[in-house]
């Protein structure tokens, strides 16, 4: 069995590499595709419990992601989406004592699209809120000559 497992750990051939350098258990997300565009705008309260965000995305199929925290610097215990985005997809997964929210747009779709993550720190901590906005841009297309 162990000969087995250890043949097996020589077929993937995905490199282990951790995001921005964090030392530690490599992320096993990083072979996902990330956006040729990506840009985040500041965290801001939209009420109790809620803040909303902005982000700009290119629908290139890769995704663009927003790094979070419950209060005391841990990962979200549990998270989920809704209303989910109508012109996207939302993946959302704990790394490295964060939680990330990551958006992939639709391929070739332009223009706005929203979700709304809830986020559950745990225990007797009420639902946290993040509303995000996006804008989506197709990738520019070039006539052949």
């Amino acid at each position: 069995m162990m000969t087995t497992g250890i043949l097996l750990a020589g077929c993937d051939n995905k490199p282990a590499v951790n995001l921005g350098g964090i030392t530690g258990t490599p992320n096993p997300y990083n072979y996902m595709k990330a956006s040729g565009q990506c840009q985040v705008g500041s965290l801001a309260n939209a009420g109790k419990d809620t803040k909303s965000t902005t982000m700009q995305v290119r629908s290139d199929d890769g995704y663009c992601a927003i790094e979070t925290r419950a209060s005391a610097g841990h990962p979200y215990a549990s998270f989920g989406v809704s209303p989910a985005p109508d012109h996207g997809k939302v993946f959302i997964y704990n790394y490295n004592d964060h939680t990330y929210v990551t958006y992939t747009a639709n391929t070739a779709y332009s223009g706005p699209d929203k979700f709304r993550v809830v986020l559950i720190p745990g225990g007797d901590k009420p639902r946290e809120y993040m509303d995000v906005t996006t804008t989506v841009t197709a990738p520019a297309v070039t006539a052949a000559k």
